[in-house]
């Protein structure tokens, strides 16, 4: 499985990234592209600590038997949940939002594993490093999909 932590895996997103333009249209979902950098950006926030959401009552009950199901190679599905936290519903700067994104997951990748939070995700709880570093790409990779790059 890829992790944001591999340097191979860090530039395939980036340069997906920069093919994205202002007015790249979703094949799903309700986003629009910056919506959608910013909301990816917002995902990095958490990895890094930057943001600690607390965990909703859902991911208390379920978060740790719905690990098996997200931590493997088949892909995420199609208009699933978010974490309500960073669900972005205002209007975004498409240039400063794609600039933010590239730079956050640079910066993830360089910290490398020894940098992620301690804090448990908002949905699985505890995650380990590996697991931080293959959901940061599993996660982009869908949204990059979702914009067709």
């Amino acid at each position: 499985m890829h992790s944001i932590f591999d340097e191979y895996c860090t530039d395939e997103i980036v340069k997906r990234i920069d093919k994205l333009n202002e007015h790249s249209q979703p094949k799903w979902g309700k986003m629009a592209v910056a919506q959608m950098l910013a909301h990816c950006s917002a995902f990095q926030d958490i990895a890094m600590g930057n943001s600690s959401p607390p965990r909703g009552l859902l991911g208390k009950v379920v978060g740790r038997m719905a690990k098996p199901i997200f931590f493997n190679d088949k892909p995420l599905p199609l208009n699933m949940s978010t974490i309500p936290a960073i669900l972005i519903a205002d209007k975004k700067h498409f240039e400063r939002e794609r600039e933010r994104l590239k730079q956050k997951i640079i910066t993830f990748q360089e910290n490398g594993p020894e940098k992620c939070t301690s804090h448990p995700h908002p949905f699985f709880g505890k995650l380990t490093p590996e697991q931080w570093g293959k959901g940061i790409f599993k996660h982009l990779d869908h949204h990059l999909k979702q914009f067709d790059v």
